[in-house]
Order: C-alpha cells, then sequence, then structure tokens
C-alpha cells in the first residue's frame, strides 16, 4: 500500500512538473507570436551570432585536429636545423644526409623509425597521351607507414622497391579512369617509368601531406640526382628533410637533449644545431625564433575564437537589451504571478526557458545560415570544411551550446524580471527608473566597442599587405614570365638556342637563366673570403648563378658599376652584389673588391638595390649574382609591351614545344607568384572582414530594437514637442543624440584597447605598416554612420507620426 502510495506521490510530481513546463512552454510561445518584431530580432540576432561560431567552431576543430588522421601522430616529428646566419638565427626542415645514419646507429633505442624525403615538387606524370603536372615527394620507404596511409590497394612498403611509386585514389582515377591502377607504369618528367606499387585515400585538407599527389622511391631519386647521392656524407648541405617515429616510452624533449650537438660534432666551428619538432605541432606552432617555436597559427586560433565569442556575446547583449526594455510590458505579469504564489524561483527558471526556447528556434535557422555561408567561407579561408551532420558528438555540442546560448542571454533579464515588487506593480506606479537604462547603455557600449574593433583590425590587415605590396621590389615584374625547367634538365644544353628562337618570335624582349625564381632565391653554400673582412663574423650570402642577359631581362636597377657582359671573357669570373650584401660585407668601395670564392678568385664589377626575391615582409636578403650557364633551373622571359600577354605567351609556347616536345616545363606569371605571398594575410583579412560585417550587423539589429523600443516609449513626448512647433530635424536630433553618445563612448574605449593588441600583432613583421590616424577617425567615422542610419528609420518615423493620435489619451 505504502508502495502505491509512493508511486502516486511520485506520478502526481511528474504530472505536476511535465504539467508546468507546458505552460511555461505556452507562455514563451505567445510571447514569441506576440511581439513578432521584437522576436524576429532576437531570433534573427541570435542566429547570426550562433552561425558565426559554429564556423569559426568548425574551422578551428579542423586547425586542432590537423595532421590526427595519421594514427601515430603523437609520436611522429620531422628534424630541424638551427644556424646561426648573419647574426640571426634561421631554422628550418634542411638537414644533413648524414645525420639519419648518425641517430640510427648512437640512438637507435630511441626512434622506431627514421625516413629522410624530399621536399614537396611538381612533376609531370605521363600514361600514354595523358599528361598532367602533380605533386609528389621522393621518399625513404618507411615514411608511407610511419604516416599510416590508408592503403585501397598495394603494400604502403612498395616505396623499398627502387621502380614503384604510391599515388593517391584521385592521381590513380584520373590518370588510368576504372582500369586497376596497380602494377602499371607512369612515366616521372625524364627520370624513367615507375610502376604503381599502392593506391592510398586521399589525405583530408587538414593534413601536412595532402598536396602530395604521389610519393615516390628514394633510391631512384639518387640514381637521378647524382648531386644528392654525392651528399651521403657530406656534412653541411641541409637540403633533405629527416621524419622519425619515437618509441613509445621516449620523449621528445630528452631525445632533443642528447641529439642537439650532432652536427657541430662533425663541422669544426659550426653553430649548427638540430631538434625534433613533434607532428602535433607543425601546423599551429611553425614560427621560431632564436632556435625555438615562437607561435604559428596557434595566434589565429585564438584570435577567431576571441571573435566568436565576442560575436556570440554581441547576440546575446540584444536578447538582454530588448528583453529588460520592454520589462514594464511584463511588470503586471510578474506581479499577478507573485501574487498568486509563485516565487521567485519559478519565475527565474520561466523566463530562462523563455530565452532557451528562442535559443533552439535561432539554433534552427542558425544551422541553415551555416550551412548556406560554409561554400563562401570555405572560398575565403580555403578550406573545405563540412558540417558532421551524421556524428551524435557534433549534435551533442550544438545541444549544450544552445543551452549556454539561452543561459547566457536570458540570465540577466530572468533575474531582473524576477525581481518587481507586486505591490508597487499592482498599484500601477511601477516605473523603472532612470537608473535602469545603465545596465542596458552598457551593453550597447560593449557591443560597438566590439564592432569597432573589429573595424579597426580589418582595416590594420589590409592596410598591411597595400604596405608590403608597394615595396619597392628592386626590378620591374610587368611581363615577366618565369619557366621551371627542373623537370626538363635537357633545356639547359640547348639555352642558347632557345634564347635566339625566343627574340625571333617577335613576342619576347629579353630572355635569360638563372639558378632561382624571381620570387624565390635558391641559396647556394658558397663561402667568400675578401680583404679586410672581419674575423669575427660569419656572413651568409645567397649566391644565384645567372647567364649574362639576367640583368637587362629583370631589370634590376644599378647603383654602382655596370651589368654583365658576354662580350667580356673576365665577366666569367665577375660578381654583382645587392646593397645589402655590400654592406654585410662592410665594403666602402665595392667596385673592383676581389673575393675569393670556393677557392677561385672573382671580381665585383657592380652593385644593385636590393630586390625582394624572398617574404615581402623581412629584410631584403644578401644576394650575390655570378656567372655560371650549368646551375640554370628557371629561365625568365619579358614579354614584349606592344603584344597582347596571351598572343605573346602563344608564341612563346610555340618556341618551347620545338626544344620541349614532352612539356614538362611550366609558366607562371611573375607578378601573380608575387601576389601568392599575400594569400596567408589576405584570407585572414577575408574573414576579419566577413566576422565584422556579421558583427555589425547584429550590433544593428540590437540597435534598430532598442531605438524602435524609445521611440515607442516616447510618443506621447514626440507628440508634445510637435504641437510646440518642434520640427522634424529637431526631433530626430534629440531621438539620435543617445544612440551617438553611446556610440562615441564605445569609439573611445575601442582605439587604445584596438592599438595595443594590433601594435603586438604587426611586430611578427619587420616590414611593417605605420598604424596612421585616419584608421582610426575612419572607424569612429564608419561607426557613427551606420549608428544613424540605423536608428533613424524609427526616429523619423516617430518624428512624422501625428501628434492628435499620440496625445488623444491625454
Amino acid at each position: 500500500m505504502i508502495l502505491i502510495v509512493n508511486v502516486l506521490k511520485t506520478w502526481h510530481f511528474v504530472g505536476y512538473f511535465f504539467g508546468m513546463l507546458r505552460n511555461y512552454f505556452k507562455i514563451a510561445l505567445r510571447n514569441l507570436f506576440r511581439n513578432k518584431v521584437y522576436s524576429f530580432i532576437n531570433i534573427a540576432g541570435l542566429a547570426t551570432g550562433m552561425a558565426v561560431a559554429l564556423l569559426i567552431g568548425l574551422w578551428i576543430w579542423g586547425e586542432i585536429s590537423f595532421d590526427h588522421v595519421h594514427l601515430h601522430h603523437d609520436r611522429l616529428a620531422r628534424m630541424y636545423d638551427t644556424q646561426i646566419q648573419n647574426g640571426t638565427a634561421t631554422t628550418g626542415w634542411g638537414i644533413d644526409v648524414p645525420l639519419t645514419d648518425e641517430l640510427r646507429t648512437r640512438y637507435g633505442s630511441d626512434f622506431k623509425h627514421l625516413a629522410m624525403a624530399s621536399g614537396t615538387e611538381r612533376h609531370i606524370l605521363a600514361v600514354n597521351d595523358k599528361k598532367m603536372e602533380k605533386v609528389g615527394i621522393w621518399a625513404q620507404g618507411e615514411l608511407p607507414g610511419m604516416l599510416t596511409l590508408h592503403m585501397l590497394e598495394g603494400s604502403s612498403d612498395a616505396l623499398k622497391d627502387p621502380s614503384s611509386m604510391l599515388v593517391t585514389a584521385s592521381l590513380a582515377k584520373a590518370l588510368f579512369g576504372d582500369a586497376d591502377p596497380l602494377n602499371k607504369t607512369i612515366q616521372i618528367d625524364d627520370k624513367g617509368a615507375l610502376k604503381v606499387g599502392g593506391v592510398y585515400e586521399d589525405l583530408p585538407s587538414n593534413a601536412y601531406f595532402h598536396n602530395a599527389d604521389c610519393f615516390l622511391p628514394w633510391d631512384k631519386f639518387l640514381d637521378t640526382h647524382i648531386w644528392v647521392k654525392n651528399t651521403q656524407t657530406q656534412w653541411g648541405s641541409n637540403f633533405v628533410a629527416l621524419y622519425v617515429e619515437i618509441g613509445d616510452h621516449s620523449d621528445f624533449g630528452k631525445i632533443n637533449e642528447r641529439i642537439r650537438h650532432i652536427p657541430a660534432e662533425h663541422m669544426t666551428g659550426s653553430k649548427e644545431e638540430i631538434m625534433l619538432h613533434p607532428m602535433d605541432k607543425w601546423h599551429l606552432y611553425n614560427e621560431f625564433k632564436d632556435g625555438k617555436v615562437a607561435g604559428g597559427n596557434i595566434q589565429f586560433v585564438w584570435l577567431f575564437g576571441t571573435i566568436a565569442l565576442f560575436v556570440l556575446l554581441l547576440a546575446c547583449i540584444n536578447f538582454m537589451n530588448l528583453s529588460t526594455a520592454r520589462s514594464e510590458r511584463r511588470a503586471l505579469e510578474v506581479g499577478i504571478r507573485k501574487t498568486m504564489g509563485s516565487l521567485r524561483g519559478h519565475l527565474i527558471r520561466q523566463f530562462l526557458g523563455e530565452s532557451i526556447l528562442t535559443a533552439f528556434f535561432a539554433l534552427v535557422v542558425a544551422l541553415v545560415l551555416t550551412q548556406a555561408l560554409l561554400p563562401f567561407f570555405n572560398y575565403l579561408a580555403g578550406e573545405r570544411l563540412a558540417m558532421p551532420w551524421g556524428q551524435p558528438l557534433f549534435w551533442l555540442s550544438a545541444l549544450v551550446f544552445t543551452v549556454f546560448t539561452g543561459l547566457l542571454s536570458g540570465s540577466y533579464p530572468a533575474f531582473y524580471l524576477s525581481a518587481f515588487q507586486p505591490i508597487r506593480v499592482l498599484k500601477g506606479n511601477f516605473r523603472v527608473g532612470r537608473f535602469a537604462t545603465i545596465p542596458r547603455k552598457i551593453l550597447v557600449v560593449v557591443q560597438f566597442a566590439v564592432s569597432v574593433i573589429l573595424i579597426i583590425g580589418t582595416l590594420i590587415v589590409f592596410r598591411q599587405i597595400q604596405f608590403a605590396r608597394s615595396r619597392p621590389l628592386g626590378y620591374d615584374q610587368e611581363g615577366l614570365v618565369t619557366v621551371n625547367i627542373l623537370n626538363n634538365p635537357g633545356l639547359k644544353p640547348h639555352f642558347d638556342a632557345l634564347r635566339n628562337d625566343l627574340l625571333r618570335s617577335g613576342a619576347v624582349e629579353d630572355a635569360a637563366g638563372s639558378a632561382g625564381s624571381q620570387t624565390y632565391s635558391w641559396a647556394s653554400g658558397f663561402v667568400y673570403s675578401w680583404v679586410g673582412e672581419d674575423p669575427h663574423t660569419n656572413p651568409i650570402f645567397n649566391s644565384v648563378a645567372t647567364t649574362f642577359d639576367y640583368g637587362n631581362t629583370a631589370r634590376w636597377q644599378l647603383v654602382q658599376g655596370r651589368n654583365f657582359s658576354k662580350y667580356l671573357p673576365t665577366d666569367s669570373s665577375a660578381l654583382i652584389l645587392t646593397e645589402s650584401a655590400v654592406k654585410l660585407a662592410g665594403l666602402q668601395h665595392p667596385i673592383g673588391q676581389v673575393f675569393t670564392v670556393n677557392g677561385h678568385r672573382q671580381t665585383v664589377i657592380g652593385v644593385v638595390k636590393d630586390m625582394v626575391i624572398d617574404s615581402p615582409y623581412d629584410p631584403a636578403t644578401p644576394m650575390i649574382f655570378f656567372i655560371d650557364c650549368s646551375w640554370i633551373n628557371f629561365i625568365t622571359i619579358r614579354l614584349k609591351k606592344n603584344m597582347l600577354p596571351s598572343e605573346a605567351l602563344s608564341r612563346v609556347h610555340q618556341v618551347f614545344k620545338q626544344y620541349d616536345p614532352e612539356g614538362l616545363a611550366t609558366f607562371k606569371n611573375t607578378d601573380e607568384d608575387y601576389a601568392m605571398k599575400f594569400a596567408a594575410e589576405k584570407r585572414i583579412g577575408n574573414i576579419a572582414v566577413f566576422f565584422t560585417v556579421l558583427a555589425i550587423f547584429i550590433s544593428c539589429l540590437g540597435l534598430f530594437g532598442l531605438a524602435s523600443f524609445v521611440a515607442e516609449q516616447r510618443t506621447r513626448e514626440i507628440g508634445v514637442r510637435k504641437v510646440l512647433g518642434a520640427t522634424v530635424f529637431d526631433l530626430w536630433s534629440i531621438l539620435s543624440k543617445d544612440f551617438l553618445t553611446l556610440v562615441l563612448i564605445a569609439c573611445v574605449i575601442a582605439i587604445p584597447v584596438s592599438a595595443y593588441f594590433l601594435h603586438g600583432w604587426l611586430q611578427r613583421y619587420t616590414y611593417r605598416t605605420p598604424v596612421s590616424w585616419w584608421i582610426y577617425v575612419g572607424a569612429v567615422t564608419g561607426a557613427m554612420l551606420i549608428t544613424l542610419l540605423t536608428v533613424s528609420y524609427q526616429t523619423i518615423r516617430a518624428a512624422l507620426a501625428n501628434p492628435a493620435r499620440s496625445l488623444r489619451a491625454e
């Protein structure tokens, strides 16, 4: 009997609980539909804020899970090498070839696997008449197994066979269609044919090796690149990557302590050090300073994570402002409920329930909005993000996120509204008081302070890009075309004939060969000495081999001396230095200065202005140019200005077909190639613009709602003023003044905050823009104009209303 009574009591309580929830739900729906304008503003604002948070959340997840597709990502690492050059520590992944055997011999117990590999290179792959340019990596046989590639056919050990290669599923499809690709042959540049030993699933975009379309055997690399084979026992040639997998119980830090000074043991006077950089840090911690990790993409994770939080906060502020602004409308409801026995806790739960319900409506809209915006966001961010509709974790996160948003946006209104005193309310003398608007004003200030900070930040990002792009290059890139002949070294012996035919085509002003391209320098490890050299310094120069016509083709800017001349036999042992190279060498009178280069005497005949070859944000690299036609890897062509580029390029291609019938050379416009150096900053700027616009939209929604409410509250005041002779402009000024004051306060707060953070961001760049005053003035002016445009509709509408209707009740 007692059990039955307890069950009935429990059932009664459950029924009461669900009845209460049903009642709350009905009231919440009734309030939403009764106040359609404010409900729309709340739901639209929350939905936009939640969509921003979802987009950034997807992006951040892709960033922090980078390379997690590899099963042993937490134990994989790449070796990095730090060298002191010109007093500056430079860290990169190029290591000495003999290091791999040294680690195997002396520290084998710390490593499960070690594998050397080249950097990514573009190759011409051919199957019968089908040719395509793809990215490949020469790698030792253990690397695919270390990466735990998902093999669809064949074996990940295929690279241990010098005649086999691994290809992605998409490349196999492109080359062989639906036919079985296994054991079929592919022609690689001019280096012979390799058979397909395995096909692996394409890696996702958030994996370091996703750009590689194929892995090629290391032994074949040695056979076809004799200069690489000759470095097997040479220390000091840092050009290969070394990937390692440490043991299950090994520690990266302890291994680094043991191996750090290995290069110095083999090279007298070397300040070179090595370290393992874990795979989990490759993407987010990819910047180094003084040989140590100094940040990288992780700053953008924090930046956009903060933006997501603040944009969501803006949406919640809208909800808080509109809910508290309309408090007098709901005061009577609170008074009656309290009189009927409702406790404050009941009211708090009701108001929080209403905000959570609103948040769930907003979630539905946000999911639709996110899906609609995702393609555009992917375009801006250069990503391939997709909504994880089928993942339970996503829906659980969305549920928690929605409840959190509902609680955050509804917390202040719930506690504020539930605190009303029923006696004052029911007597009819309840007023919110003049201080009740202060929290709303503070929230509006916060809203626009965030928006103005985003506006200023966006302006600075694009200002920095423009500042670097307008930097003097030291050469004329207009009309330059760079041809990569690395995959077709057979062109080198025919360079003179090729150049003559290009000039005869009528489409080319000049052409020259060089070891590096106009947008990327290839440093050569030459040792220079000269009279007056400071014995306490160890200057490093980027040495670039060229043909005689390089200066005329690039149109570099001579400061002293003259260009190379093919008509002067002595110029085969001449040098031309850039201004920074002259400064680094400490030369007062460089022309005629004799340098001893690897035992050969060479004379300086000219000095040219510094050229921006590598990063446009860094100081110019000290460079020395010399003549050596055997080092040609690129051909630089200057097209004639009086001819359409398309026609000129067509003629150039026809000439190349005579010497390159296989089509192995690749063409790039120098200005387009240079523009790629700004891709990362431009992408960040575009994303910032996208979220700034959405943040401003959310702020304007809230401002529109508040302006509407204020105009509604002051209807009688407006009527009285009109009767007393106030013009529409007078009324517009009065109603707009309060909002402009709040936005102006927000700007005063935003300017120093943005200046502080942007100063820190600009310190990443050696060549950086000054922060001009007009940026702040422009941001403030823009914010004021946006405010006026947002509130003017409601204020002018209220000012134009017929005062007879508003004063009829008086």
